[in-house]
Order: C-alpha cells, then structure tokens, then sequence
C-alpha cells in the first residue's frame, strides 16, 4: 500500500515558512518520497503501520493550510499514467528489506 500526502500550506510570513518546512523534513525523515512539488508518497506494509503513520502525521500538522492524506494499493500507484514528465527514477523505493546478520 502506498499513503499519498497533498499539501497546499501559507507561505506569507516567516512563520509560515518556518512550519512549511518543520513539515517537510517531517515527511522525508520518515521515509517519504517527493512524486512533485507538495506531494510526497510513502510506502506502508499493512494497515498497522498506516495507523500508526496516519498518528504522527496528525501530531506533526502545521497550524495552518490544508493537508489530505490518501491511502492507495501498490497496483493503483502502479497505474499512475504520466501524461508529460516522468517519474522520478533515481530514488530507491521498493518493499525489499535488508536483513543483516
């Protein structure tokens, strides 16, 4: 499963910058992916840790804007059709896991 995050947050004053980017480090800390510009996608491995993910997204908010959270299937992403542009191609995303011993 994939969780899709879309936020359109205020960029007037300084403190609205300050929380716009708070956010942003937020997402990619925790292992999101920008697709474009306010647009970040995440892979999830089950409804667990989509909870669990959905949680700290709510404690991380900015006080201001609009941020929507959208929880897809693999196959679904799979399907996204580019119209212009291509994905992004250089950034490591798959579920493989890396078990050291």
């Amino acid at each position: 499963m994939r969780l899709i995050v879309f936020f359109d947050l205020p960029s007037v004053t300084k403190k609205d910058l300050m929380e716009y980017r708070r956010f942003r480090k937020f997402l990619i800390k925790n292992g999101f992916i920008m697709m474009q510009e306010s647009v970040y996608s995440r892979l999830v491995l089950n409804n667990n840790s989509t909870k669990l993910l959905k949680n700290q997204l709510k404690k991380n908010l900015p006080s201001a804007g609009l941020v929507q959270v959208m929880q897809i299937t693999e196959k679904q992403f799979n399907d996204i059709e580019y119209l212009i542009g291509k994905g992004q191609c250089k950034i490591i995303d798959s579920m493989d896991r890396v078990v050291q011993i």
